[in-house]
């Protein structure tokens, strides 16, 4: 900052920062436990200082325009460090908490198996673990380090790749009996990941069918929920490896087009499961100490059912 820029109150910039996630002056005030007004007068104070406005206001409505959401992700990197600071001076012992939000798949299909391994590595680690299908908010939510499923694109973070998540295209035999070409899936109900609405369009892309969606195509929230509506019949689902190659092997599931028909598509467009912790967060020595753990684990040779 130079000489002359004058830094805004940092009262008007936590306002402003919890405006900014609620989008209401409403919401702010109820969290901060102040009058509606008096956010109101904060973000006005932010704005003359800075000499721009950073909402567009509609009536009661409020959205936060190109120089707000800027200014978010340094507020938000800046409260980060804050916050690790008050930490470090407020302990008197060592932080030994780990507060870990993993993807609901990933824990019961993977970390679940392992966590024993890392106990026995930092035994006095106190270990609270959560599940969440999204990404959580690390500050609200309290959570010190997550592990995602998705594609890497979380631009404010480091993502680290832990494992691919490839999929088999699988569907219950009476439904496989009506798929002669790949083209032949534009007339039954494809089930799709709710986090990625690009899966589906590879996919399809890949097996040389023009890709679109349909009025019939259903979503759902995560892999399980997903695995369990294909087992049901209500469409072609897109199921992780090691559920397909159990349901292919009782016969409950057909990979119509084979087991490794998607095997060659391009890595960027194979999802997976990536680390996902704030700079600041790794500081704490129990955390770092988990993520070292996580990122030296061979993910894929994971155990047997």
């Amino acid at each position: 900052m130079s000489r002359d820029a004058r830094l805004p109150p940092l009262n008007a910039l936590r306002v402003f920062h919890v405006v900014a996630r609620h989008k209401s002056f409403r919401g702010a005030a109820d969290e901060l436990r102040v009058s509606p007004q008096a956010v109101s007068q904060q973000i006005k104070l932010l704005e003359d200082t800075l000499g721009t406005p950073l909402f567009d206001r509609k009536g009661r409505a409020i959205e936060p325009n190109e120089q707000a959401i800027l200014l978010s992700h340094y507020v938000q990197a800046g409260f980060n460090e804050f916050e690790e600071g008050v930490r470090r001076v407020t302990k008197t012992t060592q932080r030994t908490r780990i507060n870990v939000n993993a993807s609901p798949y990933f824990a019961t299909r993977f970390l679940l198996d392992r966590i024993a391994r890392f106990r026995a590595i930092v035994p006095d680690a106190d270990l609270r673990l959560t599940t969440m299908v999204d990404l959580p908010d690390f500050i609200a939510d309290d959570v010190d380090v997550a592990i995602q499923w998705g594609f890497g694109n979380w631009r404010k973070y480091e993502p680290v790749l832990l494992m691919r998540d490839p999929k088999i295209l699988c569907c219950i035999p009476a439904l496989a009996a009506r798929l002669s070409t790949p083209a032949d899936l534009l007339d039954l109900p494809l089930l799709h990941p709710v986090l990625s609405t690009d899966l589906w369009s590879n996919v399809l892309t890949h097996l040389g069918v023009d890709a679109r969606s349909k009025p019939a195509d259903i979503r759902f929230q995560d892999a399980a929920t997903m695995r369990r509506a294909t087992l049901a019949g209500l469409g072609v689902g897109l199921v992780s490896t090691i559920d397909a190659l159990e349901d292919l092997a009782t016969g409950s599931l057909i990979a119509p087009f084979g087991p490794d028909a998607l095997r060659t598509m391009p890595a960027a467009q194979i999802p997976g499961f990536y680390l996902v912790v704030p700079r600041a967060h790794r500081r704490l020595k129990s955390v770092a100490a988990f993520c070292d753990w996580v990122t030296g684990e061979d993910w894929t040779s994971h155990p047997q059912p």
